[in-house]
């Protein structure tokens, strides 16, 4: 009876320190696979990647990468990293930029937004603030070269971006430069239409053209928003905006920040407006042939080339003067494609997925690059800004999409060719 008794409390004693060493090789394994699970997430934060200030120069007011640039003042220089010339940044610098640098307290949660600024106590002047806004728009640079060119810890690189942004834009706004507005009189139209008809004499009464521009967008994770922001056409998430170019190269009129999944004729309805309401008779623009016409109201008001299979006179004088229209219409719709690759050539922040949160910041982004193109426009000409500007941007990227471009191979040309099908050839039938 001993001897069972013994054997029974050993098989127990042996059972719980098993169950014992499960449990804790079951513990083991589960801190374990925590601590892998964050180390993942750790190296995929992008957060984590960030100079902290014994990686920086130690004064950003002094000697930084930024400072050597501005103080060499070099047009080519500013046109590289900046998009505008050195007389340009000083201008908008000069036109209220520095004035609401100067007298704005940035926003912090820890401080009084009416209180005065310290200004002795800030890391950049006001031409370190409008430079860290125009690096920022004319690059695809993450924020560690932002942090490195001027010396600042990441905190304040997005504290001082997001405020000099809005002051920024503010000051865009009351620079006649930067206006983005309709024509007001039949003189303006009048100049505008001689200018075009100066290189295409058969669009007499054609002020400008038109045309959308879709912005890659990241996707949300919200499935209204995502739905929102589909572009079935283009099979992504895009941002969708609508520009109307001048012969002068200005932007006349745009609506900016519209979802990618809402059509161009839904979109341009403001424009349409202000060609029924705001236009005088017997003026028009010019767009694509994918681009709406918009409705009865506004017929004749948008001119676009020739579709194919679209039928054509069969007396031989009207149809070749037909066709000689169409081919001056065809080469005039290409000044909106210029303006759209100025915008992109000139603010490569475009061309980085737009954040799909902050709907108020892609407007501020947006503004800014619209008016920023206008007041380059007006004060260097256009002229200037094919030759100069596009040849210093066309340089900074990647020569060979440039120069060997006929040398790049696609999969079924033809089928694929968005250019050969507007080069109509008539066929009897």
């Amino acid at each position: 009876m001993s001897a069972s008794a013994n054997n029974s409390s050993d098989s127990s004693g042996s059972d719980e320190e098993l169950e014992h060493i499960g449990m804790l090789v079951a513990s083991i394994a589960v801190v374990a696979d925590e601590q892998t699970r964050l180390r993942r997430a750790e190296n995929r934060l992008p957060t984590r990647r960030y100079l902290r200030r014994p990686q920086l120069l130690p004064n950003p007011r002094e000697n930084t990468p930024w400072q050597v640039l501005y103080d060499s003042q070099d047009d080519r220089a500013f046109i590289t990293t900046m998009g505008i010339d050195a007389g340009t940044f000083e201008y908008i610098l000069e036109s209220g930029f520095r004035d609401k640098w100067e007298t704005s307290a940035i926003p912090r949660p820890d401080a009084d937004p009416d209180g005065l600024p310290r200004l002795g106590r800030r890391s950049l002047t006001a031409e370190g603030a409008l430079g860290l806004v125009y690096h920022y728009l004319t690059s695809a640079i993450p924020d560690t070269a932002l942090q490195q060119i001027f010396a600042l810890v990441p905190s304040t690189v997005s504290r001082y971006r997001a405020f000099a942004m809005e002051i920024l834009r503010d000051t865009l706004r009351t620079m006649p430069e930067a206006a983005i507005e309709w024509w007001t009189t039949e003189e303006e139209c009048r100049v505008d239409s001689e200018l075009v008809c100066a290189r295409h004499p058969l669009l007499d009464n054609a002020i400008g053209s038109i045309d959308g521009l879709n912005l890659l967008t990241a996707t949300s994770d919200d499935p209204e928003v995502e739905n929102a922001t589909y572009n079935g056409w283009l099979h992504g998430h895009y941002t969708s905006c609508i520009m109307v170019f001048s012969p002068r190269g200005t932007i006349k009129a745009c609506v900016l920040n519209a979802p990618g999944s809402w059509h161009d004729a839904k979109i341009a309805r403001p424009i349409y407006d202000k060609l029924r309401d705001k236009t005088p008779p017997g003026y028009f623009l010019v767009a694509d042939t994918a681009f709406p016409r918009g409705t009865n109201t506004i017929a004749g008001r948008i001119h676009a080339p020739l579709k194919a299979g679209q039928r054509v006179p069969t007396d031989l004088q009207e149809r070749e003067a037909l066709l000689a229209r169409n081919r001056q219409l065809l080469s005039y719709r290409q000044t909106a494609e210029w303006g759209m690759r100025q915008l992109r050539a000139g603010f490569g922040r475009l061309r980085v997925p737009l954040n799909i949160n902050d709907p108020d910041g892609r407007l501020v982004l947006l503004e800014i690059c619209a008016r920023s193109s206008n007041v380059r426009a007006v004060r260097v000409g256009l002229n200037e800004i094919r030759t100069v500007y596009m040849r210093v941007w066309e340089e900074a990227e990647d020569a060979d999409i440039w120069a060997d471009l006929d040398n790049v191979m696609f999969g079924e040309i033809r089928r694929r060719d968005r250019v050969a099908r507007f080069h109509l050839v008539v066929v009897d039938e």
